[in-house]
């Protein structure tokens, strides 16, 4: 039997590209086995999967000063050492990481045992995480076509993200009775990521009044970000986070508040919801979801809207300009050149494991 070990975490976005290929991987026969960080998201969802999970320690590599870039180096190294041991145990045929820094001492520790690593990058620029790991592996993933002026020739492809399949299988009828709207309306699905967005919600609750007018709203607040205040406000929701749900609220949606990772965007994208984006700001971020969401902006995917920007005001008019012109951004996205991310991802972890 073939074995895989996989790799990646610290945000959803850096795990549900993998739970995505597990099923095709099962189907194939693969054994597969999953390297993260023992307290992050990744150990609970693919736990819930039944795939054997291994928790090494991991720290984060920062540009900018914090106190835990004292600490955090010596956490790497003894991950990676804990990974090297996980390699001669497990002896996998070929490392397939998604990224984030749990990810680096695993592709690391491949390269050392001669093991072929594939990673995936999702954004439009390598991250630090993946800077580090893309001279070690043997294949390199994308998203955009405009990544690959920053990849080494000849090892990276444009692949697409891999999207669930339980994704493309909502039932909007089973979401509409879910949140237990009674009024058929067009509904506004505001995701703010795995752990949500105070300057999102914020902005949302101010103009809710104005929105439940038009809209059947669902939000997506982030593990402890929901307000009580609003709780029994009609024709408005609000979740901490779903899990299954989540296909079925996709589907009932019209317009689709969201954060700019490329993981969720693609989906976005792969479901042809128009939506609006608002990327993390330069301050809390390296500029990733800046690039992915002027990409989609100007692709006709979406509608960008500046986190320094966004008011009661702006995001009403851009959440019903986008609703009005919904069939417009719909006909872009059903040009856009669309990949089997899954066969292809699969296809070069075949290659690799004859």
């Amino acid at each position: 039997m073939k074995r895989i070990v996989l790799t990646g975490g610290g945000t959803a976005g850096h795990v549900t590209p993998n739970m995505a290929i597990i099923p095709t991987l099962l189907e194939k026969g693969y054994d597969i086995h999953y390297i993260g960080s023992h307290d992050g998201i990744e150990k609970k969802l693919i736990e819930e999967m039944g795939i054997p999970y291994h928790p090494i320690s991991t720290g984060k590599l920062r540009r900018y000063f914090d106190v835990k870039n004292f600490s955090d180096p010596f956490r790497v190294i003894k991950g990676f050492s804990e990974a090297k041991a996980l390699m001669k145990e497990l002896k996998p045929d070929v490392v397939f990481s998604k990224g984030g820094f749990v990810a680096v001492p695993v592709v690391l520790a491949a390269k050392s045992k001669k093991i072929p690593a594939i990673i995936h990058e999702s954004d439009m620029t390598p991250g630090l995480a993946n800077k580090i790991c893309i001279p070690n592996a043997t294949k390199v993933c994308c998203n955009f076509p405009e990544t690959l002026e920053n990849l080494p020739k000849g090892k990276a492809i444009v692949t697409g993200t891999p999207i669930r399949r339980e994704l493309f299988e909502g039932n909007a009828a089973e979401a509409m009775a879910f949140c237990g709207f009674k009024e058929i309306r067009p509904t506004l699905l505001i995701i703010g990521g795995s752990t949500g967005s105070v300057r999102v919600n914020e902005a949302v609750w101010s103009c809710l009044d104005e929105l439940t007018k038009r809209y059947n709203i669902i939000h997506l607040c982030g593990k402890d970000k929901t307000n009580d205040k609003y709780k029994d406000i009609p024709n408005y929701v609000q979740y901490e986070y779903v899990k299954q749900e989540l296909s079925g609220m996709l589907a009932l949606a019209d317009v689709v508040i969201s954060r700019a990772g490329a993981n969720a965007i693609c989906e976005l994208l792969a479901l042809r919801k128009p939506s609006v984006l608002i990327p993390l700001s330069l301050e809390a971020s390296r500029g990733d979801q800046i690039l992915n969401a002027k990409s989609f902006h100007n692709s006709g995917y979406a509608r960008l809207l500046m986190e320094e920007d966004v008011t009661d005001a702006s995001l009403l008019e851009a959440v019903n300009q986008v609703y009005d012109n919904r069939d417009n951004y719909i006909k872009a996205m059903e040009l856009s050149a669309k990949t089997d991310s899954i066969t292809m991802i699969v296809s070069l972890i075949e290659e690799l494991t004859p």
